[in-house]
């Protein structure tokens, strides 16, 4: 189920789950990869095909020059070519992949039928913290695997414990680079308004009620200033994918059966 594909002279690895169903394409948030969509292609049965690449820098795919949300937007578009999946897909994205998605949608609305968003926000503006410190005192690789988990922390050691990738020639990497993660997560400083606002396909925003990523207020004004949309609110942080995996498939099954 895993494949490959080249863009530019990178490899961009994805996982296709296969089945009889409707394709979704499924974004994966930073720090991640498309294997983190498992438990919902098996949640979705045969009534969707989840697709789910390893974006850029994250996963088995390479490193890429940039992590702008145009980079991010031409990868999936190059995927998309790549099945030969001319007709209009659903659209998923969680965290990170939630913004890129959102910009995929506005920017390519031909190619996108229905938008599910999951603790996207629209007004990004990352401020150092614990999550920033960690990746600042990250290392890339390390001879063991206790060595490159020592060095992530309480905090990395959590996204990074069963994803780590052994090396060729000995050693143990982190499933992405720590300062691209920080490169990536710069990129996505600023307004998306008008993004979130440029499509007008069917979405839905799946929320938990206390992202700190997504206030409620703007969480909100993403409901009801877009047609459309509409909103399923959840008991959790953001990272309520983790810890209500349960809530969040619900959740995705219920408005992909109103497509």
């Amino acid at each position: 189920m895993r494949h490959t594909l080249t863009i530019d002279d990178r490899t961009l690895s994805y996982l296709d789950f296969g089945g009889p169903g409707r394709p979704l394409l499924a974004l994966h948030g930073g720090m991640s990869e498309g294997l983190a969509f498992a438990g919902l292609a098996e949640a979705l049965g045969g009534e969707w095909r989840v697709i789910a690449p390893d974006q850029r820098g994250h996963g088995d795919s390479d490193r890429a020059p940039d992590y702008s949300r145009a980079g991010y937007v031409a990868d999936a578009v190059a995927l998309l070519d790549h099945l030969g999946l001319d007709a209009p897909v659903a659209l998923l994205g969680y965290s990170l992949g939630g913004l890129n998605a959102v910009h995929l949608a506005a920017t390519h609305p031909d190619r996108i039928s229905a938008l599910v968003d999951i603790d996207g926000a629209v007004e990004v503006h990352p401020a150092d913290g614990a999550w920033m410190d960690f990746l600042k005192g990250m290392r890339y690789s390390a001879p063991t695997r206790e060595e490159l988990l020592a060095a992530a922390g309480p905090i990395g050691s959590q996204f990074v414990a069963q994803a780590l990738r052994p090396l060729p020639d000995g050693g143990w990497r982190l499933p992405f680079h720590p300062q691209d993660m920080l490169d990536s997560v710069e990129s996505c400083r600023g307004d998306h308004w008008d993004a979130w606002l440029g499509s007008t396909c069917p979405a839905v925003l799946v929320h938990g009620v206390r992202s700190t990523s997504l206030p409620q207020a703007q969480a909100d004004a993403m409901v009801s200033r877009r047609p459309g949309t509409s909103y399923t609110p959840l008991e959790g942080d953001h990272f309520v994918p983790f810890t209500d995996p349960a809530g969040v498939h619900g959740a995705v099954a219920k408005f992909l059966a109103t497509l």
